[in-house]
């Protein structure tokens, strides 16, 4: 790493240091004297993704509700409303096509407030949007509930995750050994 500045205040000194590989860049903050062996590391560089929106006046760009939220909200690219019938799916547009970061996918999630009021859930949850994928995004809705619910154009749908993606190596063994746990599947742990 190199470092790209320093920065001193009363309360706490910033030193702003870069990758070698130019691409990630984090701020160390020691926090002053009362505490000085401990520092915060801050990244203060964001992944982009980069945004396509498809279907003129029915795209919403997709934005986070709070400032803290984890999700980008993602809208129902309607020409009217939609209702979903007591168990009916539905693949709901959302006018938007994405380019995620390399190494990064997209988590389409339920949004909570439609699942716990109406019985609105995913029927892939989460449903997972590959880096390489430049189709329109989908949501595929299922009313779990026990009244019909009427989806309107711009509707909040879901909301998109962006997260990064761990590649593994397979590697086939003749027996992947033993646990405490053992082969117990499904309530097996209990409550």
């Amino acid at each position: 790493m190199v470092v790209v500045a320093v920065v001193a205040r009363r309360v706490a000194t910033a030193v702003i240091v870069r990758g070698a590989n130019k691409r990630f860049a984090a701020v160390l903050i020691a926090l002053g004297p009362r505490d000085p062996g401990r520092c915060v590391i801050q990244p203060c560089m964001s992944p982009t993704l980069k945004i396509q929106l498809l279907r003129e006046g029915l795209s919403v760009m997709p934005t986070y509700a709070t400032a803290g939220a984890a999700g980008l909200d993602l809208h129902a690219a309607l020409e009217a409303p939609r209702t979903l019938k007591p168990g009916e799916r539905a693949a709901i547009p959302t006018g938007l096509a994405i380019a995620l970061p390399s190494g990064f996918e997209g988590q389409v999630r339920a949004r909570s407030g439609l699942a716990s009021k109406f019985g609105i859930a995913l029927v892939n949850a989460p449903g997972t949007i590959d880096e390489d994928y430049r189709g329109e995004v989908h949501v595929l809705l299922v009313n779990l509930g026990q009244e019909p619910y009427t989806i309107q154009p711009k509707d909040r749908v879901a909301q998109l995750v962006v997260a990064p993606v761990t590649k593994v190596v397979t590697l086939r063994v003749e027996n992947v050994g033993e646990t405490e746990r053992g082969s117990g599947g499904f309530g097996s742990t209990g409550r």
